[in-house]
């Protein structure tokens, strides 16, 4: 059904939102590229930048350290990266790395027996932030907010920085149960066992009838990243906490 393969061992991180000013993401690529934490496969689960457009170059310099190290780390392991709201246009950035736009999610990867979606989790959503997201991913008006913003030096870019700096990124939402169950789209969710995305950070787990619903908290709240790991064939999730090693 699927050539796409979820190995077990593999390491899952959503919502990082990495920024000049908030370096964990960064942190931990390094750690992966010095051995200190091994895998050979990592899903990126989007939003891992704050804000990071492929045409943008004020995007691509701020964050040009993570770039690097994502591109040299694809030389060694398996990267897949879903783009999320924060992060897309990616694909001639990371020419090594598997990019997942918007439009191909869910990415329906085999685990064992099972059959598991992927996606960075803002697809069903309400008609007004379906259409601002089509405009923000528009090649022509990315092209037009890169020349403003260059020529107005950064003034489009740093003011969007400011903005995500006040950002909350470990709230609970009220009856997220209901939220997620609307969210499952029977179109795929039925070809699937297991449905994994972020997005709404909330970093929790429903089943319902052998059916399950995994959110993964954001690793901008407390660094938490997610090891895929089975039991009796069927995929767990081991939630783990990142830790710098003092220099």
């Amino acid at each position: 059904m699927s050539p796409n393969v979820l190995h077990e061992g593999a390491i899952l991180i959503a919502d990082s939102h990495a920024a000049s000013w908030r370096t964990p993401f960064l942190d931990f690529l390094s750690a992966l590229e010095s051995g200190a934490i091994e895998t050979t496969q990592l899903v990126l689960m989007g939003d891992n930048f704050d804000l990071l457009f492929g045409p943008v170059q004020q995007t691509l310099r701020d964050n040009h350290e993570s770039i690097e190290r994502l591109n040299r780390l694809s030389q060694k392991i398996e990267i897949i990266y879903f783009e999320g709201n924060h992060d897309f246009r990616l694909t001639s950035l990371f020419p090594n790395i598997k990019v997942v736009q918007r439009r191909q999610q869910p990415l329906i990867m085999g685990f064992k027996e099972q059959y598991i979606a992927l996606l960075h989790g803002d697809i069903k959503v309400p008609f007004g932030y379906a259409l601002y997201t089509s405009l923000i991913r528009n090649r022509a008006i990315l092209f037009c907010l890169n020349i403003i913003n260059e020529i107005f030096g950064g003034i489009i870019i740093n003011t969007l920085s400011q903005d995500m700096k006040r950002k909350k990124h470990c709230n609970t939402i009220d009856d997220f149960e209901s939220i997620a169950k609307r969210h499952i789209d029977s179109k795929w969710a039925c070809q699937c066992d297991t449905v994994i995305e972020g997005h709404y950070h909330q970093n929790c787990t429903y089943e319902w009838d052998g059916f399950k619903y995994y959110n993964l908290g954001a690793f901008a709240c407390n660094e938490r990243y997610y090891v895929v790991k089975s039991l009796k064939d069927r995929i767990i999730l081991d939630e783990a906490i990142f830790h710098k090693e003092p220099r």
